[in-house]
């Protein structure tokens, strides 16, 4: 591992909210323990920056006319599940780290950006 690194947010979305988007209870375990190893892994590589965050399902968007909409992305399905920060030497390396994510296995995605 480089012994220059930067932080990194890596932001997770996934359909937490629609019918179709929702996981079965078994597919609920599966996805637990994969983030569970997931975040050992990055653990035990020194990897995180911070622990990791997760966030309710509910929220308030704020728009530039001062309209606050319940719920953060109501013109979308998908939505903000949590997300953590990470040491990475740059927005290549932070991109497979990030690709590992169970997020993904689960038809989301992740979001990075580059802490200052």
């Amino acid at each position: 591992m480089n012994n220059t690194m930067d932080e990194f947010l890596l932001i997770f979305r996934r359909d937490y909210k629609t019918k179709e988007g929702q996981l079965s209870p078994d597919q609920l375990q599966e996805q637990m323990k994969d983030w569970l190893n997931w975040f050992k892994t990055l653990t035990a590589e020194d990897r995180l920056a911070r622990p990791p965050q997760r966030w309710d399902g509910e929220g308030v968007l704020i728009d530039k006319n001062k309209t606050v909409t319940n719920g953060p992305y109501a013109e979308i399905k998908e939505s903000i599940g949590g997300m953590i920060m990470i040491k990475a030497a740059n927005y290549e390396e932070a991109a497979e780290i990030a690709k590992n994510a169970p997020v993904i296995k689960y038809g989301g995605n992740v979001e990075i950006r580059k802490a200052f």
